[in-house]
């Protein structure tokens, strides 16, 4: 697990430290919350499917090869008059699952008076700079780096406000979450003539180098297991040496394969660490879709996930068979919601719509954040983290070394002061809240808290289940974007 990649939408948190809530969104309990929340169960989400021509590299002049770059486009509630676009920045996946997975968006659409336009990101979903070979081999996959990605963003912005009637003067506020997020704060900080501000949910930028601890991630997972029930957290931390003692015989590994509904029987210690490797994935997947209603984002899944598993999980002091049993129950939680899977994949983990080849690439290369567990402070397996073995494995993969300093050369890590109109959202539940920004840094920079949140609860559609805390911190969302939007145009009148 020490060179092990989680894609961002797979999860990272402090155990028993609460995370103070900012005093604005504590004021907040008594603000008349925003039209917009009432509650939009049926917002339909119409919007086309169009196409713009990027270069492939942004940053030489050796080649001006092309390709082309998908977005989505919806103007039902854009005005000319008074109007804004909020740009969802694309992360590792296909757009239109974004789209569909980011009702907050659509919900806001009307009271902003928004265009609202989602931006895929080079090397996913249908955007492939060299179509099928684009993941043939690292000349091809050389540029897929969170700088080109920008700038294509930049540049689609620059196109759009050319080509869209009544848009060139208009503001740009950047939306994304998890990788996105980072995408979106890293848009308004690189290009702050292009967005007036970004709404960066479940953006852990801090997630780099030694700016947080390694084990903060697999902490928080943790954390989240223990409050539902400290007897569930136990139960996974005793799993591993219990299926270690059974896997030493080949029936032992032939009972596990078995009790576990493997689709493929355990054959070896390879097929072992995979198991282990599936099993905490899994776990902490949950942290983060532990949603407050029924969802189908990762995988269909119940409201509030972790405390169903957690029914299963109440006895750690069992026989070794007998919790391993229980740990199928509860896998069964995540994997079998829908009553529909005849075996348990160990190959699957979440939605095909993710881009897990792109993301290794980014991981190998910028996008180097440290993972560690230790067994103690956390549920898991002992693993440090070691960069050179995760370096060697990278290069035996793509050819490649990574750079674990470029990101935050590039964009500041935590020296971000002078950057203005950024609101970072974490929810207390979110294993990527660990390697995020939790404070205010200026009047500017703000941070909103959301206690029962998971990963980026508040980019999703408004429901009825939302706690108060999420509604809140929605609220508070569209105050900072009304008050960006008044600013751009206060200054427009003033230039004429």
């Amino acid at each position: 697990m020490g060179s092990r990649v989680l894609p961002l939408f797979l999860g990272f948190m402090i155990p028993g430290v609460a995370i103070p809530v900012p005093l604005a969104l504590r004021a907040l309990n008594n603000l008349h919350l925003s039209t917009s929340f009432v509650s939009h169960p049926n917002v339909v989400m119409e919007y086309s499917i169009r196409y713009v021509q990027q270069k492939v590299d942004h940053f030489g002049f050796k080649t001006d090869k092309t390709f082309k770059q998908r977005y989505l486009i919806a103007d039902r509630h854009w005005k000319r008059d008074g109007g804004s676009i909020l740009f969802y920045t694309g992360n590792e996946g296909d757009i239109i699952w974004f789209c569909n997975n980011t009702g907050f968006m659509w919900d806001v659409a009307e009271e902003l008076k928004a265009m609202l336009v989602f931006a895929e990101h080079r090397y996913y979903g249908k955007s492939l700079p060299f179509g099928d070979s684009s993941f043939k081999d690292s000349r091809h996959l050389n540029f897929l780096t969170s700088e080109q990605a920008l700038a294509d963003f930049a540049e689609l912005i620059k196109y759009l406000k050319r080509t869209i009637p009544g848009a060139n003067n208009q503001p740009v506020i950047a939306v994304g979450g998890s990788y996105g997020g980072m995408l979106a704060a890293w848009l308004r900080m690189q290009y702050p003539h292009m967005v007036v501000g970004a709404l960066a949910a479940s953006a852990p930028i801090w997630q780099f180098e030694d700016i947080v601890p390694c084990g903060v991630f697999m902490e928080i997972v943790t954390t989240d297991f223990r409050k539902s029930d400290p007897a569930c957290s136990e139960s996974i931390r005793k799993s591993w040496e219990a299926i270690n003692r059974l896997s030493r015989t080949g029936a032992g590994l032939h009972w596990l394969s078995e009790a576990l509904h493997l689709c493929a029987p355990l054959t070896n210690t390879q097929d072992v660490q995979r198991l282990k490797d599936w099993i905490s994935e899994t776990w902490v997947n949950l942290a983060m879709v532990d949603y407050p209603y029924e969802s189908n984002f990762l995988q269909p899944l119940p409201a509030w996930p972790i405390k169903v598993v957690c029914q299963y999980l109440k006895n750690p002091n069992v026989s070794d068979t007998q919790l391993l049993q229980n740990i199928f129950q509860a896998l069964s939680v995540y994997y079998n919601y829908s009553g529909q899977a005849i075996c348990l994949n160990m190959s699957e983990t979440s939605t095909s719509s993710l881009g897990y080849l792109g993301w290794s690439y980014q991981a190998c290369t910028e996008m180097v954040m440290p993972l560690c567990t230790n067994g103690v402070d956390d549920m898991f397996e002992p693993h440090p983290w070691d960069l050179k073995k995760f370096s060697d494995d990278c290069f035996n993969q793509w050819g490649v070394k990574p750079r674990p300093s470029w990101i935050t050369t590039i964009y500041g890590g935590k020296n971000i002061s002078s950057h203005t109109n950024i609101i970072f959202s974490n929810g207390e539940l979110d294993p990527w809240s660990g390697g995020g920004v939790t404070k205010n840094i200026t009047d500017t920079l703000v941070a909103i808290i959301i206690q029962e949140g998971a990963h980026h609860l508040d980019l999703r559609a408004n429901n009825a289940f939302d706690p108060m805390s999420v509604q809140l911190a929605r609220s508070l969302e569209v105050k900072y974007m009304k008050q960006w939007i008044r600013d751009f145009y206060d200054s427009l009148r003033k230039k004429h």
